[in-house]
């Protein structure tokens, strides 16, 4: 039987490679075909994937995975935010419902993949050293990107228990940094200078772009059913980003931060989150053990290298010396 892989979200960039490295190496575990939805068309190429202008919002996610006849759904589809869009909430959250109502209904369906984030572990200060995957947030879940990653993991959870046929992989990714990225994170540290929390210096992890797309790709060519972290090896700690950087940093008092970051932040020319302040405050790391121990995937870039590359791409910071 040949296999058809549906990809949630390839208007974006990222995903639409992600899609296409499915395709290009779906002949290795017999994927006849990959179909990309997203409610714009990409502006990025797709090769071989067939895309289909699709609101995953609406019912008619049901028929695209009916008339396709697909067996493994992608969702790609939930995605942070710099700014507190209705739209975006409706997205992850409305969307991912609809998109596992209609896998619920599916007689073909026999895979479902997720592309989550270690948002879900939140951020406080009563948070672990290390997250593992058994943990569960102790605060900054209240809102925003990590309000919806809990709620979207929560419906996945109810999918799987009501569909035990289906084999369900949640991927927790880190902080994913590309020259090309436009997530909250990778804006902040565009830059000129780094709003950052008077005496703290966060332990931050980064995954790289390829690392991440491979890890999508083969939770959805092979059967990888659990929740697995995924991240680069090793931590960096703000002070060292900003180092590598060669941008000052402008610590900013706890109190009231939330209204200072976001001056700072418009003064320079970026946006800015309480989700972002929170894990600029207190940082977040997970484990990666499962990954590598059951997944059976080794990540080929540690955070620095993640890291490093990304700062290679951007213009030298005010206190750049040359040296990298």
């Amino acid at each position: 039987m040949s296999r058809v892989v549906l990809v949630t979200g390839v208007a974006d960039g990222a995903v639409a490679r992600t899609a296409r490295l499915i395709a290009e190496r779906g002949a290795e575990s017999g994927i006849e075909k990959v179909v990309g939805v997203d409610t714009t068309l990409p502006s990025h190429e797709l090769g071989s994937v067939k895309f289909i202008r699709a609101d995953i919002r609406t019912p008619v996610i049901g028929k695209v995975l009916a008339v396709e006849d697909v067996d493994t759904v992608v969702h790609l589809g939930v995605a942070p935010s710099s700014s507190r869009l209705r739209s975006t909430k409706e997205l992850n959250v409305i969307g991912t419902m609809q998109v596992l109502a209609a896998c619920q209904r599916s007689e073909t369906l026999r895979k479902f993949v997720l592309g989550s984030s270690t948002a879900v572990y939140g951020t406080s200060p009563r948070d672990p050293a290390v997250w593992s995957e058994s943990g569960t947030a102790r605060g900054g879940i209240r809102s925003g990107y990590p309000k919806d990653t809990v709620e979207v993991e929560g419906y996945t959870r109810g999918f799987a228990r009501r569909r035990p046929d289906v084999l369900v992989t949640i991927l927790r990714m880190s902080q994913i940094l590309s020259p090309r990225s436009s997530a909250p994170l990778a804006a902040y540290f565009r830059g000129p200078v780094l709003p950052s929390v008077l005496g703290f210096d966060p332990r931050l992890q980064f995954l790289h772009l390829a690392d991440a797309m491979e890890v999508v790709r083969q939770a959805a060519s092979h059967d990888r059913p659990g929740t697995f972290n995924v991240a680069g090896d090793g931590i960096m700690l703000l002070s060292q980003c900003a180092r590598l950087l060669g941008k000052p940093t402008v610590p900013l008092p706890p109190v009231g931060l939330g209204s200072a970051f976001t001056r700072v932040a418009r003064l320079v020319g970026t946006e800015t989150s309480p989700d972002l302040h929170r894990l600029l405050t207190y940082g977040r790391v997970v484990d990666t053990t499962a990954l590598r121990d059951i997944f059976g995937y080794e990540i080929r870039h540690s955070t620095r290298q993640t890291f490093a590359s990304f700062a290679g791409a951007l213009r030298p910071g005010l206190l750049h010396v040359g040296v990298r």
